[in-house]
């Protein structure tokens, strides 16, 4: 009996000349292909005159086809993990049979392919040296909260994922949780109608309320910058001594001396008295 194995395999997310080559391969010699939507990837099969046999693999029913698909595995099968578009297991089903395979030493492979989050990133113009993927934000209180007290003070720019009616009202949130931050709103990527928003988030909000929405989205929204984190530093000493101030600055990692400086400079003193003022602490 042959080897059994998994392959998580990328689909395009909208052209399906984006479909690699080694990804055909895949779903050519796959025994079974296991689909979020079976109908969606029967387009796509068409697409490449391949007929396999289909089988639903989604979010309901994540946990129990896993483990089917385990078994087929372990009968000498070769499965093909696709999704509607991008690459399972990043905000769509896979992620759970990766799981398994590691807890029961089964063989799987993961297809490198399409996915929205560097297209959009790299579209965006914003910092892509460190970023965050976020996913789409959620719809309960409790946990919109915790996303933002987790992100506020992120200077890495962030992606999110976010479907046409709820467009504007994340708008209108990361603008108010986060300030008006730059942004880049990316609509129908690789798509006939592929459109790239990018400003302010209040300008992009206005364009989108006179535009009207259609298709999918993705969101770069640049981190907290220096500037940002600078003039809230200012504000933290207005209410202190010169003593505190100096205190402050020295515990978040400047010396005695460079301390001395900045309480100088940010408070329009001459040095020499901040200097008298710290010759007193001990720190």
């Amino acid at each position: 009996m042959s080897e059994g194995k998994v392959f998580l395999v990328p689909t395009p997310i909208g052209n399906l000349k984006d479909m690699t080559l080694r990804g055909l391969e895949v779903l050519q010699n796959a025994d079974i292909i296991a689909a979020e939507d079976t109908r969606q990837t029967l387009k796509l099969l068409n697409h490449f005159s391949i007929r396999k046999t289909l089988i639903s693999y989604h979010k309901h029913n994540e946990q129990t086809k896993s483990e089917e698909i385990l078994d087929y595995v372990e009968k000498g099968k070769v499965i093909a993990i696709v999704t509607d578009a991008g690459t399972p297991g990043i905000s769509d089903p896979g992620a759970v049979i990766v799981e398994k395979c590691i807890e029961n030493n089964i063989n799987f492979e993961v297809l490198p392919g399409a996915t929205a989050i560097t297209t959009a990133l790299v579209y965006s113009g914003l910092d892509t040296t460190k970023f965050q993927f976020r996913g789409f934000i959620s719809r309960e209180t409790k946990e919109r909260k915790k996303l933002f007290q987790d992100i506020r003070e992120v200077t890495e720019s962030l992606i999110f994922y976010e479907s046409p009616h709820r467009l504007l009202s994340t708008l209108s949130l990361l603008c108010e949780e986060l300030g008006n931050r730059r942004i880049a709103v990316c609509r129908e990527l690789t798509k006939l109608h592929e459109e790239i928003k990018r400003g302010r988030i209040k300008e992009v909000i206005e364009y989108f309320s006179e535009k009207g929405i259609k298709g999918e989205f993705v969101l770069v929204v640049e981190g907290k910058q220096q500037e940002e984190i600078e003039n809230e530093n200012k504000e933290k000493w207005r209410d202190l001594t010169i003593e505190e101030h100096i205190i402050l600055l020295v515990k978040e990692g400047l010396s005695k001396k460079e301390a001395v400086k900045k309480v100088a400079k940010d408070r329009s003193l001459e040095r020499n008295i901040v200097y008298k003022v710290s010759t007193e602490l001990e720190i």
